[in-house]
């Protein structure tokens, strides 16, 4: 009977989208999948991509070019002002707030007397850590994956030890490239013990290069033995024979064949009393697309037609050790998880009404042209003949222009700013509903003159909203965050980087600074009359003027600062009174 199908699914808000309704049996639209022969894409990725290619069509005001491929001619006159981009944009800003700070619990105390070892390590490892995220341009990398995030509703980072360097590299990767395999059980939150990342390289003509599909995949799985993956020469000095109880095994130095469990183990620098049997495989990978048949899905491309590709020093990367006990990938969800591993973009509640309002800018845009160019009608005004024709020469209206009307002529002139002023009130009306539903008042949108606030209440009140939105994005982030800088130690201990000592790693967070504007005078204020007054400690009110955005690098060099100041002995005092008296 040809029944739609009805699908609810994270991307079902987009389904009233004809380029995302093409994909619900499967089958990508052409316009968002432009290549026929992508037969490696997995099922379940489909409306997703989909989703990605449509959102960033928006971003980039090419909303309506890509309508027209889906038949709606009409769609190549559409006005796009950049509204979502604006939404976007903004959202983005009050996310991060205006600075990102590391922080290990404990290490404002390093500084006290009796400093206990623990608050000393967590000190010394905050500053490794802030050093590191400068060298290495975090605000800069977080910028560009955040913004991922909430347009997409996903953004991937990934972690890489860089022995030149001697320090971990951090990327950011496009959602679309990442495609974790997901067991059907699973709790959405759960990690993935196997990611693909991957992606089509088009065909190149001019130097002879066909069409392939490149796969990066990480995998844990049991230790094994030294194989072959590496050059003859490097593997003879890499690799030692082991004693008569591992079976003639090949181990890489540091592990331990377990006779008992029958399983090969590795202690890891970060957690050295307890060996694990778990590593990470790296295999980097290109197939033509030529080669690979409808029944091959990406994760399980036939691996007898796959070219490895190879690292600087001979390594072959198939099923490369890693020696890490994790995948070195941090997924990061724009919203919190729902039964759902991928997040939800901050435009999906708003598509609609951001449609609506594009199609109210192109017919205002219509009718100011009919404003400021006014249609005319003429009644009895005789008109200029072409000698060459002989027929009347079209009229034309200049400033200046006087037409000659016989007896009884009128000129009307056709008034459309009435509804012009209308339609002006509708974008108005549009956008503050779509602000509404996006959680952004339009006071966050620079919308508001400042003078028209009643008072500092009245816009904290108006502000609620956007503090719950904030708060509920930080939330799906905070343990994201804490979990890449925790691989961001543990590499360093795997890489025997100097300044990185083995041990148990530092529990670190990313705390974001205030998304609104704060009186910070009233902070202040309250600050001194606390401490002052002994029911806030020292520490606490430091840390209140930072989250108020005081330039307060470093809370602890901070409390030292004033200590060391309250300590000056009382007969200098009267000195410093009398010398400026003077």
């Amino acid at each position: 009977m040809g029944l739609r199908a009805f699908l609810t699914d994270a991307w079902s808000w987009l389904n009233y989208k004809p380029a995302m309704a093409a994909t619900l049996d499967g089958n990508p639209h052409r316009a968002l999948a432009p290549e026929p022969r992508a037969t490696w894409l997995p099922d379940d990725s489909v409306r997703r991509l989909a989703a990605y290619k449509l959102l960033s069509a928006y971003d980039c005001n090419q909303a309506g070019e890509l309508a027209t491929f889906t038949g709606n001619e009409a769609a190549a006159e559409r006005r796009e002002f950049g509204d979502p981009s604006a939404f976007v944009d903004t959202t983005l800003a009050h996310l991060l707030g205006k600075s990102q700070q590391i922080i290990a619990p404990g290490a404002e105390h390093a500084g006290d007397e009796d400093a206990a070892p623990e608050a000393v390590a967590a000190a010394e490892a905050q500053q490794r850590l802030r050093d590191w995220a400068e060298v290495e341009l975090l605000p800069l990398r977080m910028q560009a994956a955040e913004r991922k995030a909430v347009l997409l509703g996903d953004g991937v980072y990934l972690l890489a030890w860089d022995p030149s360097r001697g320090r971990v590299r951090l990327r950011t990767l496009d959602p679309g490239f990442y495609f974790p395999v997901l067991d059907d059980d699973a709790d959405p939150g759960d990690y993935p013990r196997r990611v693909h990342l991957a992606w089509e390289i088009p065909e190149d003509t001019r130097r002879g290069v066909k069409a392939r599909v490149r796969r990066i995949t990480y995998e844990l799985g049991p230790i094994e033995a030294a194989s072959g993956n590496t050059a003859p020469a490097k593997a003879k000095s890499d690799r030692t024979a082991t004693a008569e109880d591992s079976a003639g095994l090949l181990l890489e130095p540091g592990d331990i064949y377990r006779a008992d469990r029958r399983r090969i183990e590795r202690a890891y620098p970060w957690a050295p009393g307890w060996p694990s049997a778990t590593t990470c495989y790296l295999t980097d990978a290109e197939w033509s697309l030529d080669d690979l048949r409808h029944e091959h899905s990406l994760n399980d491309l036939p691996l007898d037609q796959a070219r490895f590709r190879t690292r600087g020093d001979g390594t072959v990367l198939h099923r490369l050790d890693l020696r890490l006990d994790f995948i070195p990938l941090v997924h990061i969800s724009n919203t919190v998880a729902e039964g759902e591993h991928f997040g939800q973009s901050s435009l999906a509640k708003v598509m609609q009404a951001l449609d609506e309002l594009a199609e109210t800018d192109t017919d205002s845009a219509r009718a100011s042209a009919t404003t400021g160019a006014p249609i005319i009608g003429l009644a009895g005004a005789r008109a200029e003949v072409d000698r060459t024709t002989g027929r009347p020469k079209p009229l034309a209206v200049e400033p200046g222009t006087v037409f000659q009307l016989a007896d009884g002529g009128r000129m009307d002139v056709l008034d459309t700013s009435n509804q012009l002023a209308e339609l002006r009130a509708r974008v108005e009306e549009i956008r503050d509903r779509a602000s509404v539903n996006a959680r952004l008042p339009a006071v966050s949108l620079g919308t508001v003159d400042p003078a028209d606030v009643p008072s500092g209440y009245a816009l904290a009140l108006s502000l609620g909203p956007l503090d719950s939105l904030i708060d509920s994005m930080r939330l799906a982030r905070a343990h994201k965050y804490s979990l890449l800088l925790k691989m961001v130690q543990r590499i360093h201990q795997a890489g025997q980087a100097e300044g990185w000592p083995a041990g148990p790693c530092v529990s670190a967070r990313l705390v974001f600074g205030p998304h609104t504007p704060t009186d910070r005078t009233a902070i202040l204020d309250e600050v001194v009359k606390g401490v002052g007054a002994g029911v806030l400690s020292l520490e606490t009110g430091i840390r209140m003027l930072q989250d108020a955005g005081y330039p307060i690098e470093d809370a602890r060099e901070e409390v030292a600062r004033i200590t060391d100041r309250q300590q000056v002995p009382a007969e200098r005092k009267p000195e410093v009174v009398s010398t400026s008296a003077s």
